[in-house]
């Protein structure tokens, strides 16, 4: 029923306006057809998504249309902020989303919350920027924010990702010859986190800051360094280069101490993403297996893990223990 309704809102990323349903000449009951058959999905009153584009959208996805819809249907204009603005960032979580959309409102007494939007009042009105059609915080706010009041495990996730992914952006401008801004840095992160001067939560997130590495190549591997930390064992470098046969291969984390490497199997390897390429998942097993077997002579232990192992406090002390890692 919806091969006529040719707007922008009903674009297979977007969202659907009841407005642009009407101008199309369907009615209410042929809308409610529609839901039931869920050829169209409700996210808010009046506001509406294509089914199979809720159906095929993983959970980020389905957050950030949430958070849309939700700025569209609000009486005033929202500026988004923790959790909201760090969706539209392209920030990663581990664990949900949250039910409700954040935002900064200093007419707020002490933070609001209404059955969708939770309100926050700020010391330091924050800069906005520009985010799929919203206003949101910058990243630099957005990440003190989420790490003054998301757990520690969510702060460096965020904060990982944000620092590696600023970084190959500067390295992928000198490429090509551009000369952009400067990539985030911790630096600016700590004078961020001193102008914003959070309520709570300001000791954790300068934690966050102390902890947090440009190096941890994924969610996995920022999951697997704050649970063994938390968990009381030594923090393993990360990306240490070994040379054999005159080849350059490069392992997620290594004790040098005790000449261990240890490796994160995250499940997307195998099945998706810039590792797999054009290239059978077998045939990436078989090449990761031909890699351990060259580097194992080069040290005294080579280790994998994966996400549901690192995701289990208390599994992933067990392999820790099992396999000897060194104690803090």
């Amino acid at each position: 029923m919806l091969e006529n309704l040719e707007v922008p809102s009903a674009s297979p990323e977007g969202l659907i306006l009841a407005a642009s349903l009407w101008a199309s000449g369907l009615t209410t009951r042929a809308v409610r057809a529609m839901l039931a058959s869920g050829e169209l999905v409700r996210i808010r009153r009046g506001i509406y998504a294509l089914g199979d584009t809720w159906r095929r959208a993983e959970t980020d996805d389905r957050y950030r249309l949430f958070v849309r819809a939700t700025v569209l249907a609000a009486e005033q204009p929202l500026l988004l902020s923790h959790h909201s603005a760090a969706a539209l960032h392209n920030l990663p979580i581990i664990g949900p989303w949250p039910k409700v959309v954040h935002a900064i409102n200093n007419d707020a007494t002490g933070g609001s919350s209404a059955r969708f939007t939770t309100s926050h009042r700020s010391v330091v009105e924050p800069e906005s920027i520009a985010l799929s059609g919203c206003s949101a915080t910058t990243l630099t706010r957005t990440l003190i924010d989420v790490a003054a009041s998301a757990s520690f495990l969510v702060g460096v996730t965020m904060m990982d990702h944000a620092l590696r992914v600023e970084q190959e952006r500067v390295q992928g401008e000198h490429r090509r010859g551009i000369s952009g801004t400067p990539a985030l840095s911790k630096d600016e992160l700590y004078g961020e986190l001193a102008t914003v001067q959070p309520r709570t939560g300001r000791a954790q997130a300068r934690r966050a800051i102390d902890f947090a590495n440009p190096l941890a190549a994924n969610p996995g591997e920022s999951l697997s360094r704050v649970r063994i930390a938390e968990l009381g064992f030594e923090v393993p470098e990360l990306q240490v280069r070994f040379v054999v046969h005159g080849q350059e291969y490069w392992v997620d984390f290594f004790w040098r101490g005790v000449r261990k490497i240890g490796e994160f199997d995250g499940k997307v390897k195998y099945t998706r993403g810039v590792i797999l390429g054009d290239r059978h998942p077998g045939d990436v097993v078989v090449a990761e297996k031909d890699r351990e077997n060259l580097l194992r002579p080069h040290v005294n232990s080579f280790d994998r893990w994966d996400w549901d192992t690192a995701h289990s406090p208390r599994r992933f002390y067990e392999f820790l223990v099992e396999h000897q890692v060194p104690r803090a």
